[in-house]
């Protein structure tokens, strides 16, 4: 059996002949972010606004049901040590 196929040994990754120097490696980084910003998809206006009311009412129902429980633990409390 070969060692290839059984996975036994595994070849390191190549080491690099010198680091690059800090400058390098920021301008590296810079050219980096603006590549990614440039695949952002920005919504339009309406999906913006759309998803802007899908959170307000979705805070909303959360803040409701929150005080609910918070109404109803409140009594239950009350009843069982009485006030």
């Amino acid at each position: 059996m070969s060692e290839s196929a059984s996975g036994a040994a595994r070849k390191a990754p190549p080491i690099p002949a010198r680091k690059r120097g800090i400058f390098a490696r920021l301008a590296l980084f810079v050219r980096q972010i603006i590549a990614e910003l440039k695949k952002v998809v920005r919504p339009s206006r309406t999906e913006l606004w759309t998803f802007f009311l899908v959170v307000i009412v979705f805070v909303l129902a959360i803040m409701a049901f929150t005080g609910v429980i918070d109404f109803l633990f409140g009594k239950i409390v009350l009843f069982i040590l009485g006030s």
